[in-house]
């Protein structure tokens, strides 16, 4: 998780997640633990319906009831956190299959200082597209060289970066 730091720019989201699964209750206890410091004591926690698994309408989080909402409405790519006082911040939420690098370049991107960046926004400047199913993220791998490239390598010419 990656967090703007205090007094900045507000913008679409507050920070980024990058969860290790796509069972979100799973993944909850961590979250509510990690933003104490921004919300409180987490009461609620919003996400697109499309993007996780079941989810039930609420847990058991460190002795304290933690209820779910899910929406169509929201972008399928965040989850808002709200503390028992109504603290809340938005999340970009970087899909778990995503790899290091890329994942941990977007949660950079979405905590800048000055960051107003949709969601789609960074994720697309960090080479993360969005598959059709809401939540699938896709990475594309090295591209290929063409031909003119790899005569130009086997004939001395510079070495590709291979990134």
């Amino acid at each position: 998780m990656a967090m703007k730091p205090a007094g900045s720019i507000p913008g679409y989201v507050d920070g980024g997640w990058w969860p290790r699964s796509g069972d979100l209750a799973a993944e909850v206890p961590e979250l509510v633990s990690a933003l104490e410091l921004w919300v409180g004591i987490v009461s609620r926690v919003s996400f697109h319906l499309g993007t996780w698994g079941t989810v039930p309408r609420k847990a058991l989080v460190q002795d304290r009831i933690v209820r779910f909402g899910g929406f169509r409405s929201m972008d399928p790519n965040t989850v808002t956190v709200i503390g028992a006082d109504s603290r809340r911040v938005s999340l970009l939420v970087v899909p778990s299959g995503v790899p290091g690098g890329a994942a941990r370049a977007a949660l950079r991107s979405s905590a800048g200082h000055d960051s107003v960046a949709t969601v789609a926004e960074i994720l697309a400047s960090n080479g993360i597209t969005l598959g059709h199913r809401p939540g699938v993220a896709v990475v594309p791998g090295p591209r290929a060289a063409s031909a003119v490239e790899q005569r130009w390598e086997a004939d001395g010419g510079r070495i590709r970066d291979t990134d």
